[in-house]
């Protein structure tokens, strides 16, 4: 086994962003990669107009990559903000009005995993009014994901780069999974498990993978220390990604990790050419 049996994506907000946004899905293609994800990339606005929704449906269309994962609207990304759903008042309400837009721009693309990432504390409003509000929108999320034959995915971050994110360990966002799923009987719900995020956390991968992996939707990876490709740190992602497949996880990997001093075409030397398009 190992990282050539895997099916990786390119995360192309975190991976050839030295080039505009409609250039990186040709760019991964030229790489080798026949899937990507992305961010939600329109971080002024829930609602771009459709001619920039068009125009990047067409890049991936004619660079000849299927998109298989999106983020709802989740603010300023990278930045300060670490998602919009359930902060009271405008951005919630921003999110509210990315939820079919995003739904409709997946389904128009075949993509069938939506990320929804939670969002910060905020000074002096009460936790449980957030979770309140955090709840009400997952579950629009989730009604709408499955109205595209998508799963939502709920993240975990990590604290010490996240500190005013409340999920930040593994049984935190699987217990949000668990309430999303409860309230929509849908059951489309499902954990994305991001290894450097819980790394970063001091959890115990094995055992994370072990205990979660049939509720996992997505995984995502970079190496620790420095959030760089495999290799450049000293997580074990060949052994962690070996364990999840024998734990029965067969979805997708998504490739999110910086490229570091290097171009991006340069920062996939860990995983030859030839096992780069999904199979």
């Amino acid at each position: 086994m190992g990282f050539a049996d895997q099916r990786f994506n390119v995360n192309l907000s975190i991976l050839f962003t030295e080039l505009p946004l409609l250039e990186r899905p040709a760019a991964a293609a030229a790489a080798g990669f026949t899937a990507v994800e992305l961010w939600w990339p329109w971080i002024d606005t829930p609602t771009p107009e459709r001619s920039e929704l068009d125009a990047l449906r067409r890049a991936v269309e004619d660079a000849g990559v299927r998109l298989t994962g999106l983020n709802f609207y989740a603010g300023e990304l990278p930045g300060p903000d670490r998602g919009a759903l359930s902060l009271p008042g405008e951005e919630s309400e921003r999110f509210r009005a990315n939820i079919d837009v995003a739904a409709d721009f997946a389904q128009s693309l075949g993509c069938t995993a939506l990320n929804a990432l939670y969002g910060n504390r905020v000074d002096g409003v009460d936790p449980a009014e957030q979770d309140a509000l955090a709840l009400e929108n997952l579950v629009r999320a989730a009604r709408a994901a499955d109205r595209i034959g998508a799963v939502l995915l709920i993240e975990a971050l990590n604290a010490p780069e996240s500190p005013r994110y409340p999920l930040v360990s593994a049984p935190a966002a699987v217990a949000v999974v668990d309430r999303v799923n409860e309230a929509t009987g849908l059951g489309n719900a499902r954990f994305l498990m991001d290894l450097y995020h819980l790394s970063m956390n001091g959890e115990d991968l094995p055992a994370v993978i072990d205990r979660y992996a049939a509720r996992t939707g997505h995984v995502q990876i970079a190496d620790n220390p420095g959030r760089g490709a495999p290799g450049t740190g000293s997580l074990p992602l060949e052994d962690l990604l070996d364990r999840l497949a024998k734990a029965g996880y067969e979805g997708w990997v998504g490739l999110e990790y910086k490229p570091g001093d290097r171009t991006s075409a340069e920062a996939f030397d860990w995983l030859p050419a030839d096992r780069r398009a999904a199979r």
